[in-house]
C-alpha cells in the first residue's frame, strides 16, 4: 500500500512540476513579442538599428510617440476608427444573430438552401475589381457609408457561430413564449437575444477587432478622401514614410553622425510600427477585460442543452 501511495505521489508532483513548468514556458513566449515591442517603441529609433533590445529600452524617449501623435490627421482618424467599429460591430451582431435566429427554425423551409449559399461565401470571392465596380454602382466610394454597410451583412462564420449557440437553446422556451402569443420578433429581442449574451460578445470582439485593424478598405475606396481616413491607414502610411527614409542612404547616414535632435527625430520603420502597434492595440486591450467572461464562455457553443 506504501509502495502505490508514494507511486501515486511521485506521479502527482512529476505532473504538477511539469505541468507548471510548460505553462510559465507559454506564458513567456506568448509575453515576450508584446513586452518587446513595448521596450522597442520606448527606445531610441536610430539606436535600434543596432539591435539586442530584449524586453527593456536600452536609450529611453518618448519622441516615437510624439512623432506619432503629432500628426494633426491622426485624431480625425481616430474618430473616424472608432465610430466605424462601434456601428459595424452593433450592426453586425445584431442582424446577424437575428438572421441566424431566422435561419435556425426547423419550420422556415428555405433555411438549408439559404444557409447553402452563406457557406459558399466561406470559400468563394469574387475579387477585389468586381467589388470595386459593385461599391461604385452603389455610390460607396469616397462614402463613410463603405466601411458600415458592408459590415451589417459580413460574417459567414459569425452566422454559423450564432446558429448553432441558438438551436442548441432549449425549444420549450421558444414554445412557450408562443403559447403566450409572442412573435417571432417579440421572441428574439426579449428571449433569444439575451439568453446569448456570450456568444454575442464573442462575436462582437471578432468583429470590432477585425474592424479596428483594416485600413485596405481605406486604401481602396477612400483614399483620395483625407477626411475619411482611418487611423491604422494613417499610421501605414507613417511606416511608408520611414521606409523611404531608411532606404535613403544618405540621410541615414546624415542622422547618425549629426546626432543630438536630428538623430532623435530620425524614425526607423522598426521603431514606427512597434509604436503603431501599440497604440492600436491599447483600445482592444482596454475593451477586452469586459468581455472576457463572456468570450470564454461563448466559445463553447452549444453547452446549454434541454
Amino acid at each position: 500500500m506504501k509502495k502505490i501511495y508514494y507511486g501515486t505521489l511521485i506521479e502527482k508532483v512529476l505532473f504538477r512540476t511539469i505541468n507548471t513548468a510548460l505553462m510559465i514556458f507559454l506564458v513567456i513566449v506568448t509575453l515576450y513579442p508584446f513586452v518587446n515591442t513595448i521596450a522597442i517603441s520606448f527606445n531610441q529609433s536610430l539606436d535600434t538599428i543596432r539591435g539586442g533590445i530584449y524586453i527593456w529600452p536600452r536609450a529611453f524617449t518618448l519622441n516615437n510617440y510624439r512623432v506619432v501623435l503629432s500628426n494633426v490627421t491622426i485624431y480625425n482618424a481616430f474618430l473616424i476608427s472608432v465610430s466605424r467599429t462601434v456601428l459595424a460591430t452593433v450592426l453586425q451582431v445584431f442582424i446577424t444573430s437575428m438572421f441566424a435566429y431566422a435561419l435556425s427554425r426547423s419550420n422556415f423551409i428555405f433555411r438549408k438552401p439559404i444557409t447553402v449559399v452563406i457557406v459558399l461565401t466561406m470559400y468563394f470571392h469574387a475579387g477585389l475589381i468586381p467589388v470595386y465596380f459593385l461599391y461604385r454602382s452603389l455610390g460607396l466610394i469616397n462614402n463613410y457609408l463603405v466601411y458600415i454597410a458592408p459590415a451589417m451583412f459580413g460574417g459567414a462564420f459569425n452566422f454559423i457561430v450564432l446558429r448553432t449557440y441558438i438551436r442548441n437553446l432549449p425549444e420549450s422556451i421558444i414554445e412557450s413564449a408562443k403559447m403566450d402569443g409572442a412573435g417571432d420578433f417579440k421572441i428574439f429581442i426579449r428571449i433569444i437575444f439575451p439568453i446569448c449574451k456570450p456568444v454575442l460578445a464573442t462575436v462582437a470582439l471578432f468583429v470590432a477587432v477585425y474592424a479596428w485593424n483594416s485600413w485596405f478598405d481605406s486604401f481602396i475606396f477612400c483614399s483620395s478622401k483625407q477626411y475619411l481616413s482611418t487611423l491604422q491607414y494613417e499610421l501605414m502610411k507613417l511606416i511608408a514614410i520611414a521606409n523611404i527614409a531608411q532606404s535613403n542612404s544618405a540621410l541615414l547616414r546624415d542622422a547618425m553622425a549629426s546626432g543630438g535632435q536630428a538623430a532623435q527625430n530620425f524614425m526607423t520603420p522598426l521603431a514606427i510600427r512597434a509604436t503603431v502597434t501599440i497604440v492600436t492595440a491599447v483600445p482592444i486591450i482596454i475593451v477586452y477585460p469586459f468581455l472576457q467572461r463572456y468570450f470564454i464562455h461563448g466559445l463553447v457553443v452549444g453547452s446549454v442543452k434541454e
